[in-house]
């Protein structure tokens, strides 16, 4: 059986360290050299870029998000080793960690940095597919003979070109198709590199807990607690008419899922239908302070994500979920499209105040969909609304302020909320 060592990527036979450089980063696996699915996702992507920019803050533990009444985005690996994770409440996450540096997230940075990333893997294989700024996937099928190695020595090649060009690391995950490829990304996070190949699938999969499975949430999750299925052996028990019937069109994928099949293809055009961000609440609140500093972080978290894309939206979506797992969802169509974090936010309030009392809630999100350029973008105004060209002028103005001078240099007061 042949192995790769990853850091000088020499192949030889299997062995616990490299023959060539003495590391002991070598890979095994009967199908090292066979399997063409990939899924690469950055370590602490947004943490690791600030660590790079600022090299103090190196063995520091660094929380990417708001202020205490904020919540996390993001954390670094010395971070989350205290217990902190993504969507926890500020506070909680710095009783955790105390002496945690807190930095607001720079979307123009990590957008950009995102594009160099992306660029390395387009000269591996045109199908490409990215899931957001940090993580894609990745089909190497029909590139060996173009580079002249299989896709493994590849991969492994992208993600020693992240650490030397650009000062981050990556994780990998290799297998037979992107449901089982994504699994293994996570396996062995940071500077990880995974293998599941086909003749393994059903033993891999056997005893794992579905939430394994992308997608599947607590309201997901609760549902298959009731119907007795927590194991990918628990739903090998169920026929596919009967999943269908207690799930819809979920319990088709679950069946397909539960034998580690999965059709879909790496789709390297698919346009992006919506630019969102959402938060689960570490406890019930039905308090509208804390509501309403979330919405405006989410707005302008949004709008970052849509002007670093040159995006902007038609449609803004609230969505909100109630104590026992219900989901409200309320849309509003724009006159123009938008970017602006002031026009997001006041439509997802106002379809907040629409909603009415109807908490406590679990979860609160807000995005925008129905994407086009931003040059068909906020160009008429409101008659209804004098102020909203001068907000518009401010918040550009903003925006310079905070590319010059860091993010943290001009802050609305309700972000602090």
């Amino acid at each position: 059986m042949s192995s790769l060592c990853r850091d000088c990527l020499n192949i030889q036979t299997a062995g616990s360290r490299c023959t060539e450089c003495g590391s002991p980063r070598v890979l095994s696996h009967p199908e090292l050299f066979s399997l063409r699915i990939a899924h690469m996702d950055c370590d602490a992507f947004y943490a690791s870029v600030e660590k790079r920019d600022n090299p103090e803050l190196e063995d520091k533990p660094v929380i990417i998000g708001g202020g205490k009444r904020g919540v996390v985005s993001t954390a670094c690996y010395v971070a989350r080793i205290r217990g902190v994770r993504s969507a926890m409440p500020m506070f909680q996450a710095l009783k955790l960690c105390p002496d945690a540096v807190v930095i607001k997230p720079r979307m123009s940075v990590y957008a950009a940095v995102s594009k160099q990333i992306r660029a390395m893997m387009d000269e591996l294989t045109p199908s490409v597919e990215p899931l957001s700024l940090d993580e894609a996937f990745l089909d190497l099928t029909g590139t060996e003979r173009l580079h002249g190695a299989p896709p493994a020595v590849m991969l492994a090649q992208l993600v020693r070109r992240m650490k030397d060009e650009l000062g981050l690391t990556g994780s990998i995950g290799l297998s037979h198709n992107k449901f089982l490829a994504k699994v293994a990304s996570d396996l062995d996070k940071p500077r990880g590199f995974s293998i599941i190949g086909k003749a393994e699938t059903s033993e891999f999969l056997h005893d794992k807990p579905v939430r394994l499975i992308w997608g599947i949430g607590p309201a997901a999750q609760a549902s298959l607690d009731r119907a007795g299925i927590r194991t990918f052996s628990d739903l090998l028990r169920w026929e596919k008419e009967a999943l269908v019937a207690r799930f819809g069109g979920m319990g088709e994928r679950l069946w397909y899922l539960a034998r580690g099949q999965d059709h879909r293809r790496v789709s390297a055009h698919e346009p992006m239908k919506s630019i969102s961000n959402e938060t689960t609440f570490f406890e019930d609140t039905n308090d509208p302070g804390i509501l309403d500093g979330h919405l405006w972080r989410m707005a302008e978290k949004v709008s970052d994500r849509a002007k670093a894309k040159g995006l902007a939206g038609r449609v803004v979506t609230l969505k909100l979920k109630q104590s026992d797992h219900k989901t409200l969802t309320r849309r509003q169509s724009l006159r123009d499209a938008t970017q602006m974090a002031d026009t997001i936010y006041r439509t997802a309030r106002a379809l907040f105040d629409q909603v009415g009392d109807k908490g406590p809630y679990r979860l609160l999100g807000c995005g925008i969909s129905n994407l086009c350029p931003e040059d068909d973008a906020d160009k008429s105004g409101d008659l209804l609304d004098p102020g909203a060209d001068q907000r518009s002028q401010a918040e550009r103005a903003s925006d310079e302020i905070r590319k010059r001078f860091g993010s943290e240099a001009i802050l609305k007061g309700r972000a602090l909320r």
